[in-house]
């Protein structure tokens, strides 16, 4: 079954003018276990141009997106009553709920069950701002926490694990905050900021497990989250190209090559690659054997193919592309065993989590005991870098992998798993550099 969530866009606080349009996105959900339906307990969807993001619950599995087109006009009345959703949700024992007010007034705050019985019914006066409250939900599965002020209402669904440690209901007034809300706390469930060409982040939720989608919606998608890993991409176990066999690794929603890519001519080091029509590759100290073991080294344009289009194909094979900064961050979120998709550490630089480099290394080839789990089965080698200034260096305790996205001009994002480092490297470097290249299927 399917229902629909309505999302009326408000992008910054501006409001259609009786001469604009409202033309709208359907984006569909739905999910898989290789090739078995999964049902989702929830959706969640991060704007990661503009900051926020809202969620959905089964069986809620269509989000409508509202957005504009034409002239707007600011809307000078201040929002009204904004009530947040819960955190943590579902919810064990105990979790909090937010909500604001822009003026001092009686909110009257009325709890259900799944059933419509009240389980709290109580009133407050509050005066102007953000106000914290804490639900121990008791038995039950799903509430709904409903807030009135004056004439308006705002309600959200809580979900519960359903083996918390609280017999009975209750609700906890924590206090109060008087500033005004930010940009991001304004833009809540009900007027989620999109415009077109955001790029969206969308997690799935199913059975404890999360899996993501990165996306810029211009037209309705349908997507299908895939929650098998460490298993041949379903339909794609190997891929030939240029003469060489690839094999293929389903890590969630992601499909990339198992091993780093090794295609084109190798030049020498002291070399630099050109853009004349034919794919260069450096192997370490100039010796094609390292590339069969650790694929090619590739300087940031010749990857590209001297385009600079985030998740272009470039020197990948046909229907793949090179893998961008967001790519890597939701690989980083599934790898790592504290820090999930869409945490804010992944958009940190420098060295990032608690073991995500340890689960995306290999079991062997690294120096000083270095050896990863190989988790997922990304199965990252250590197959160093070419340095313009110091040649080839670092084989055997890291391993560099360029993405696709700048962060300038001169400097894209990169990626360094270490020998002695549990944590992966968010870092920019010059593009002279000869780095590995892991591809994404499209």
């Amino acid at each position: 079954m399917k229902t629909k969530i309505f999302l009326s866009v408000l992008a910054f606080g501006l409001i259609v003018s009786a001469f604009g349009q409202k033309p709208t996105l359907e984006l569909t959900f739905t999910a898989v276990d290789n090739a078995s339906y999964v049902q989702l307990d929830s959706i969640k969807v991060m704007n990661r141009t503009q900051g926020g993001d809202t969620v959905l619950y089964w069986t809620d599995t269509v989000l409508v997106l509202d957005y504009q087109v034409g002239i707007p006009e600011v809307n000078k009345k201040r929002a009204g009553l904004q009530l947040l959703q819960n955190y943590p949700n579902p919810v064990k024992d105990q979790t909090t709920i937010t909500l604001y007010l822009p003026e001092k007034g009686k909110v009257n705050i009325v709890i259900t069950d799944m059933l419509g019985r009240q389980v709290i019914n109580t009133e407050r006066l509050l005066d102007r701002g953000h106000h914290s409250f804490r639900f121990a939900p008791g038995s039950g599965e799903i509430f709904f926490f409903t807030a009135y002020w004056k004439s308006t209402g705002s309600s959200i669904k809580i979900l519960t694990t359903g083996n918390g440690s609280c017999l009975t209901s209750s609700l906890e007034y924590m206090g109060n905050d008087m500033t005004e809300p930010q940009l991001k706390t304004m833009k809540a469930i009900q007027n989620f900021g999109f415009n077109l060409g955001d790029e969206l982040l969308y997690i799935g939720y199913a059975n404890g497990l999360q899996s993501g989608i990165p996306d810029t919606p211009e037209t309705n998608i349908d997507y299908t989250f895939q929650f098998a890993t460490n298993i041949p991409c379903p339909g794609t176990p190997t891929v030939t190209y240029e003469g060489q066999v690839y094999n293929t690794i389903q890590i969630f929603s992601q499909c990339w090559l198992k091993e780093n890519l090794n295609v084109g001519t190798m030049i020498p080091g002291t070399q630099v690659m050109e853009d004349n029509g034919v794919i260069e590759k450096y192997c370490y100290d100039n010796d094609p054997a390292n590339c069969n073991t650790y694929g090619g080294m590739y300087r940031w344009d010749e990857m590209m193919q001297y385009t600079t289009t985030q998740g272009v194909q470039g020197i990948c094979p046909p229907d793949w592309h090179i893998l961008t900064d967001e790519e890597m961050k939701i690989l980083e979120g599934y790898a790592d065993s504290q820090y999930v998709v869409g945490d804010p550490i992944w958009d940190q630089s420098n060295w990032r989590g608690i073991d995500a480099g340890v689960n995306l290394k290999s079991t062997n080839g690294w120096n000083s005991g270095g050896n990863g789990t190989d988790l997922y089965g990304f199965s990252a080698l250590p197959g160093g870098v070419y340095s313009y200034q110091y040649g080839f260096t670092y084989l055997g305790d890291q391993s560099y992998f360029w993405s696709s996205t700048e962060f300038t001009y001169e400097k894209p994002w990169y990626r360094t798993l270490k020998f002695n480092e549990e944590g992966v490297k968010r870092w920019v470097y010059a593009k002279h550099h000869g780095f590995s290249v892991r591809c994404v299927m499209d």
